[in-house]
């Protein structure tokens, strides 16, 4: 008898040809995520290492306005032909910049700019190079006859064609370290990232805790609990920037209901402006991000609680285990996990959080984060590159942390 060997498991060719097709199956995904996920962020990383502002994003290119000067209202009145010419660039320049005009009928022009040629009633200009922040009016006198007066046409409407190139400062070679620079200049980073870290970690904290609470409370069984349920969802549902305005408006110093209500009890002698005072704005904000997010953390810890086997409670009370021990040995060992991941993805989520505070304080009064700070070095300086950078130490912060908590705390959780 004679034994054939099979090759091992997985390098016969059916194997391989099975790891092709599944390749490229999962090409067309692995192709979306690339796109959606990977390009945007190496894209973050290089605006991060570049001299870029706002305004550079836009590539240089020449800009051409026309008009007819003169407002002629007889066949012979002088009028000339004006084109305003501009480099939108201040930094670079635009090379091969040629300009393509066709003349209304009944307008010629008896003398023409040394760099412009005219073939019939098409005008054509070679400008060659214009330098950074070039600008010029180029004007041609012009002989208006009855044919164009009659016609009604404005010159403006008449399509002109622009050509032009510059090198875009997003694409070049020239790299900086001034962005990381002005990040972590001074102690102004090192205080925003303290805000960062209490917003999150008591933010993240304290929705898993009130979450959990609900949880307990909603496991059992009574009349209105589904009302119950679907109120407990509301903060999560609701629109964020009608309820931030609702908070807004509810704690208003001067025509808000709590501090209408707080002096009518006499437990304070002037109002408080919640949202503008440190440091309680930043523990408003807080709390108002426990508030509006707990009922993520309620029904994942409700429907994990649901699936753990009554019978151990049941024992446990045959023993005489108090509620607080049926809570502590039983429900938080069967808990563990999901709270966990319900703290891995709330802490990158609430640092990420950008909106809320936006919304309820625009990060001023010591509320102002990293994500704040992304939005006013892009957007309210006008540095792109800055922006990208503190986009970067987010990315850099939440990486670490993965790490830690892959590392260390799943681990113990028997993740």
């Amino acid at each position: 008898m004679v034994t054939i060997p099979t090759p091992p498991s997985g390098t016969g060719p059916l194997a391989r040809r099975e790891a092709r097709l599944a390749w490229g199956l999962l090409f067309p995904t692995l192709l979306s995520v690339a796109l959606v996920i990977i390009l945007p962020l190496l894209a973050i990383f290089w605006i991060s290492v570049k001299p870029i502002e706002l305004a550079d994003l836009r590539p240089p290119s020449p800009d051409i306005y026309e008009r007819l000067r003169g407002n002629p209202k007889a066949p012979g009145d002088d009028a000339t032909l004006e084109y305003r010419l501009r480099n939108t660039s201040p930094d670079t320049p635009v090379t091969g910049v040629t300009l393509r005009d066709r003349l209304p009928e009944g307008l010629t022009i008896p003398q023409l700019d040394p760099r412009c040629t005219l073939d019939g009633r098409d005008l054509f200009c070679d400008f060659g190079t214009w330098e950074p922040g070039f600008r010029e009016r180029m004007q041609m006198p012009v002989e208006v006859t009855a044919a164009f007066l009659g016609s009604g046409i404005n010159v403006r409407d008449s399509e002109v064609s622009v050509t032009g190139s510059g090198a875009s400062v997003l694409f070049d070679t020239n790299f900086t370290t001034e962005n990381f620079a002005r990040v972590f200049d001074g102690a102004e980073f090192w205080s925003v990232l303290g805000v960062t870290l209490f917003y999150t970690v008591f933010g993240t904290i304290g929705a898993l805790v009130v979450g959990l609470m609900a949880a307990l409370i909603l496991n059992k069984d009574f009349r209105g609990q589904g009302v119950l349920r679907g109120l407990y969802l509301f903060p999560y549902v609701a629109p964020v920037i009608a309820v931030a305005f609702t908070w807004v408006t509810l704690f208003d110093p001067f025509s808000g209901s709590a501090n209408a209500l707080l002096l009518q009890m006499g437990t304070i002698t002037a109002p408080i402006n919640f949202f503008g005072d440190r440091p309680l704005a930043l523990i408003m904000v807080t709390v108002f991000e426990i508030w509006r997010y707990f009922p993520l953390s309620f029904l994942f810890i409700l429907a994990r609680m649901q699936s753990i086997d009554s019978d151990m409670y049941e024992a446990a009370d045959m023993d005489g285990a108090s509620p607080f021990q049926q809570f502590w040995y039983l429900s938080v060992p069967q808990l563990a996990g999901i709270l966990s991941v319900l703290f891995l993805l709330r802490f990158i989520w609430t640092f990420n959080k950008f909106d809320d505070i936006f919304l309820l304080t625009g990060g001023n009064a010591g509320t102002r984060t990293l994500t704040v700070n992304v939005y006013e070095q892009a957007f309210a300086i006008s540095n792109i590159g800055a922006g990208a950078a503190v986009a970067v130490v987010i990315f850099a912060c939440l990486l670490i942390f993965s790490i830690f908590f892959f590392r260390f705390i799943s681990r113990e959780e028997g993740l």
